[in-house]
This record gives structure tokens, sequence and C-alpha cells, in this order.
């Protein structure tokens, strides 16, 4: 496949930030792999090629402009053909007649957006069953709601189902390739090489992690987030469920921003927006479907009945959160009440790529207990905990160290680590076997 200067301009014309002249520059060498571009390491790369020597098809979902087709094209430019069904005129031929259109474009292909046309997936099993070389079918969806059931009924067992989230840190600050999966990050949790180049917690959370907005400072933030918050509800909100005043459902989302980092009261919440109970659930739903936000739920194994229950809620990126917070500067975003939480959810949901992005279940949790024990964020690997607090501090103090110290004092043997995450300077103990640590120092590699 050799993209074309017309399929450049085509994509991106079809852009949903058209209007600003940046952005068309800027979509154009994406989607055009124009000579001289940028492309940024993923690290989900080496696990897709793991799972093309496997399995017949792979499915790669993620939310919307998190860069799959950009990595799948860069993947398998020499060996797959790609066919979109965003373009209208492809989802009906592939829905007039799904056979024809799989023979018009045989295997080895690369389908995108196939949650536009699922009624696909039965006859590529059908394919699949006649043909099961490995690594044949590619197929991507942002809109997960609607495409794992589909998935689960037609392909189980034929395909490994991958998510793709906006960069992480390390991705980022271009360390993909050593970047290290959870059990190696926690053996040696500081990086041997400092930040690539000189960065800050402001600017990582204000500018987030999607592509386009995280590598291209020309990029306007507000205009970029305010675009893809339209599209979302416009093009996968309205398009995908009974949602009929989407100006409700976007107070929904700021409601959601306001608590990103924190316990979810959903009655609270709906009560707030002015909604029942089950539809505020069933937003939630689809927001967490959708890759919008994330739920960490309580760990409860041996603490008994003292734990705290409901899950705490993230947006699963900083950048939009923020934007819904009317938080657009980084001296305002310092010392906003907001800063701390979304601190927090961008160490969570980092520590969310690190199982992703390597094709793993993410065993994360939180603790919470009912007589003053608090841990952010539990990891449980092996039948270990490895207990970390994040804190949006520039200066750790023993008093920081209190949940720390009390929970690995009373769990022993069950936690194998324990440590602060934080904005100081560098990394330092903090007391007896509790480290602090710098983002700057933990999170890049």
């Amino acid at each position: 496949m050799v993209p074309t200067a017309e399929g450049a301009r085509a994509r991106a014309v079809m852009h949903p930030f058209r209007g600003h002249p940046a952005y068309l520059t800027c979509h154009v060498k994406l989607a055009g792999y124009t000579e001289g571009m940028i492309f940024k390491e993923r690290i989900l790369s080496g696990t897709i090629k793991r799972a093309c020597d496997t399995f017949p098809a792979v499915v790669l979902t993620g939310p919307r402009q998190s860069g799959k087709t950009t990595l799948c094209r860069r993947l398998f430019e020499s060996s797959h053909r790609l066919v979109s069904l965003e373009d209208p005129d492809v989802r009906l031929r592939a829905r007039a007649d799904p056979r024809a259109f799989l023979d018009q474009y045989p295997p080895p292909v690369i389908i995108d957006e196939i949650q536009y046309c699922t009624e696909l997936l039965s006859y590529v099993k059908t394919r699949i069953d006649q043909d099961r070389r490995p690594g044949q079918w590619i197929l991507t969806g942002s809109q997960n709601f609607v495409l794992m059931e589909s998935v689960t009924q037609s392909l189980a067992g034929r395909a490994a189902v991958l998510t793709l989230l906006p960069f992480s840190i390390a991705e980022r600050c271009g360390n993909a390739r050593v970047g290290r999966d959870m059990a190696a990050w926690l053996r040696e949790p500081v990086a041997p090489e400092p930040l690539p180049e000189p960065t800050t917690a402001e600017e990582m959370i204000l500018r987030g992690f999607y592509p386009e907005i995280a590598s291209m400072p020309a990029v306007d933030r507000q205009l970029w987030c305010g675009s893809y918050i339209t599209t979302y509800l416009e093009r996968d909100i309205r398009t995908l469920t009974a949602v009929g005043d989407l100006s409700q459902f976007e107070r929904f989302l700021v409601a959601c921003a306001t608590r990103t980092g924190q316990i979810l009261n959903l009655s609270e919440l709906a009560r707030d927006i002015g909604v029942s109970v089950p539809t505020a659930k069933r937003w939630l739903s689809l927001l967490e479907t959708g890759h919008q936000i994330y739920l960490l739920y309580p760990y409860f194994r041996n603490i008994g009945k003292r734990i705290i229950k409901s899950p705490k809620i993230y947006f699963t990126d900083p950048a939009l959160s923020s934007y819904l917070l009317g938080l657009h500067d980084g001296e305002v975003l310092r010392s906003a009440p907001y800063f701390g939480n979304l601190f927090e959810t961008m160490v969570v949901c980092d520590f969310l790529k690190r199982f992703l992005h390597f094709g793993l279940r993410p065993s994360m949790y939180y603790l919470r207990s009912r007589d003053g024990l608090e841990v952010d964020l539990v990891i449980d690997l092996a039948s270990r905990l490895h207990l970390f607090e994040i804190k949006g501090a520039a200066t750790i103090t023993d008093r920081h160290a209190v949940s720390l110290k009390r929970l690995t004092d009373e769990l022993q043997s069950q936690v194998q680590s324990a440590g602060i995450i934080s904005c100081t300077p560098e990394s330092f103990r903090v007391t007896g076997k509790i480290m602090n640590y710098a983002w700057t120092d933990v999170l890049v590699s």
C-alpha cells in the first residue's frame, strides 16, 4: 500500500479540525506519511506483532485519534491493504454485498473503523475458518461499546483484542523502544535516563497525550479539545445511543471532569445533572467502554468490611479533563484546587497504559478504609502488593507516608514495595522502606 497525495487530502477533508490551517497541514502529514514527519514509536507495536504470529485476526480498539490507523499503516504498509469503513460509499458497499466486498479486499487486509459495519464480522469469521493463517486480518475500531459485542459473538478464539490509548509518558518522550512492562518497572522504578527534554507536569496535563496535540506544538489546544468533544458527542454518542439532549450529556462530561481522581458517588452525580441514577449509570458506561474514562475499583482482599466500595473515576486523558474544567494556563493550573487530582489522573492512566500496551489485563486498585487509611494505587502482581500514594506537591515529608506506613505494617508480607510519586525534583527515601519517586524519574521508561 502506497499512500497518495489524493488520499491524504481526502482524509484531511474528513478531519473534524479541518478549519484550522495548522491542523490541515499536520493531518495531511500523519495520513500521507510525508517525508520528514516525526513518528513516535508505540509500545503496542511489539504486542501487535506477537499477536499476528498466533492469531488469524487482531482487533485494535481505542478512543478516536489515539493513533490506531497511523500505527497499523506503519506496521503493515508493505504487507496489508487498507480499507476504511468511515467512507460512506465504502460502507454502503460492505453492507449491500459483504461477500463481494471481502472478495474485493482479500487478506492480508486492514479494515479500519469496523464498528460502522459490524455485520461484516460474521463473514470474516467464515473466511478465517477457511484459512487460519495468522496475521491476515487487522480490524480497528474506536466505538468499543458496539464493536466488542460483535467481536465476542463472531471472532471468539480467532482474534486477539488489544487496546491503544493515547501516548504514555514514555512514548511521548520518545522512549517506547525501552518501555518496560509493569513487572520490569517494579523491579527498577527509577529510570536509567532522565527526561530527554525539559518538561513540566503542568505542560503534560494541559497538552495531554493524544498524538496530534501532544507532539505538535503548533496545534491550538483549545480548538483541538473543543473539536474532539464535539466530534465525540455528535459521531459516537448521538449515533450509537438514545441521548436526546446532547447539551445535558456535555454537562455530564463536565461533572465527570470535576470528579476525576475522586471516589465516584453516582447518586450525587445524577442529582447534580438532573438525571436519574440509571441514566447516569448508562452514560458512565458509554464513557468507560468508549475509553474516555477509567474506573479504578477498590482492593478488598483481607481488608474486611472496612473498605469503601465505590470506584474512583479518571479521565483517560488530562488534556480533555483540564479543558472541561476551564484550565488553559500552566500557572493557573498549578494553583488550582484540581491540580492534585489531575496529576493523579495522569499518573494512574500512565500505569494503565503500562498494562494495556503490553497486552496485559490491569491489576490496579485503590484502597480507602473507613478508619482513615488511604492509598491511591495498589498494584497486585504475583500475589504481592505494591502501594503508591500520588501527590502533586513539590515537597514531601514523613506525614505524606502515614497511610503507607500503617498499611505496610498491617499487611506485612503481602506488601513488596511502597512509595510516593510526586512533583519533587528528585527521588529519595522518605522513611524506612518507603521511597519518594519524582515522576520525571519513574514514568519516562
